[in-house]
């Protein structure tokens, strides 16, 4: 699967109407971060947590920040899922505890990799559908629905819009009824340029309140009180999206 035919129909079919706005905002790919793929705990590492968190008072302060990495949605990722890393160096990270199990379809045009860890699903890795993603293929694209993964500033599937409007200011939803009406938050202080937060759709139940819906696209800056972010998506940017040689 190349890297050009996903992003091709990634932002003209996905998320035509919310991240034309994201990738305006971008620049080329130039200025992107490079994305560089979490390195794995050694076995070692692992087993010598326990009894130190035990025994001694710094290490409770040690194993919550470890915890909050991985439950973490950044630009690179979300979770120890980076975009730029291959389906098979996720698993490898995770290890075997960790369930990939194929969602099709997932929604319309893609399909997905669940990921589930502790029995329930912790994200999706995207792909397109109708093709395979194999452990050597990139992962471009990641969604979440889990209320335990959340942006640095407490931000996840479940905050409503008025808590994230705290933090980031003022929220303008949208959708597009040429994309299937999927409705996006963006707010004035976007946490990253290739996050995006879903609201709902705008054809059955929208978050927004939009005084004329009647046109192919529709925004507004108006939302009912108990709307919430149903989702978060973060995409690779760039149609080259992998790790620097050596990583």
């Amino acid at each position: 699967m190349s890297c050009s035919n996903f992003f091709g129909s990634f932002f003209n079919r996905l998320l035509v109407s919310s991240l034309v706005l994201l990738v305006a905002g971008c620049g080329n790919s130039s200025e992107l971060t490079t994305l560089t793929p979490p390195t794995p705990a050694s076995e070692d590492t692992t087993e010598s947590r326990s009894p130190v968190a035990s025994t001694s008072p710094a290490a409770p302060a040690i194993a919550s920040e470890d915890e909050a990495d991985e439950m973490l949605i950044s630009d690179r990722g979300i979770g120890a899922a980076r975009l730029g890393m291959t389906l098979g160096e996720l698993k490898d990270v995770l290890g075997a505890e960790a369930e990939f199990t194929v969602e099709s379809p997932f929604m319309v045009d893609f399909d997905a990799i669940a990921v589930r860890q502790n029995g329930e699903v912790a994200y999706y890795v995207l792909y397109l559908a109708g093709e395979t993603l194999t452990d050597a293929d990139v992962i471009q694209g990641l969604l979440t629905d889990n209320p335990e993964f959340q942006t640095a500033e407490g931000v996840g599937a479940g905050t409503p819009i008025a808590e994230a409007e705290q933090v980031y200011g003022s929220a303008n939803l949208s959708y597009n009824t040429l994309n299937e009406s999927r409705e996006y938050a963006r707010f004035q202080r976007q946490p990253a340029n290739n996050i995006s937060f879903a609201t709902g759709n705008g054809n059955q139940n929208p978050a927004g309140i939009y005084a004329d819906a009647t046109g192919e696209y529709n925004e507004t800056g108006d939302f009912r009180e108990d709307a919430t972010i149903q989702s978060v998506l973060v995409i690779c940017l760039s149609e080259v999206c992998a790790p620097p040689a050596g990583s």
